[in-house]
């Protein structure tokens, strides 16, 4: 009886023993795994960053092509291109009030 029952021990100790190794494993490639999706999600806010930038400068692009468009004569824009002058010119009429206080 007792060497049955040290031969469950082993027993239980080499199953445990193969459990372990096969979580190590598992964990061994989970680590791998989470460090490639680290870096992937790095590429994505890197790219998300530099499109964002690239959407702006489009952006401004587009509007200073609608306001060049405009001052070209399209009617599209004309009022929008007006009003801006008109903006404009109404603080550099304020900028020399102030100059000649």
């Amino acid at each position: 009886m007792n060497s049955n029952f040290m031969s469950e021990i082993a027993e239980i100790v080499g199953t445990l023993e193969n459990r372990l190794q096969k979580l190590f494993l598992k964990l061994d490639t989970l680590e791998k795994s989470s460090t490639e999706l680290k870096q992937e999600l790095q590429q994505a806010a890197a790219t998300i960053r530099q499109q964002s930038q690239e959407i702006e400068a489009l952006k401004s692009e587009q509007s200073t092509l609608k306001i060049a468009n405009s001052l070209l004569g399209s009617d599209e824009n004309k009022r929008d291109t007006k009003l801006k002058i008109n903006s404009l010119i109404r603080e550099i009429d304020y900028c020399i009030a102030q100059l000649s206080d």
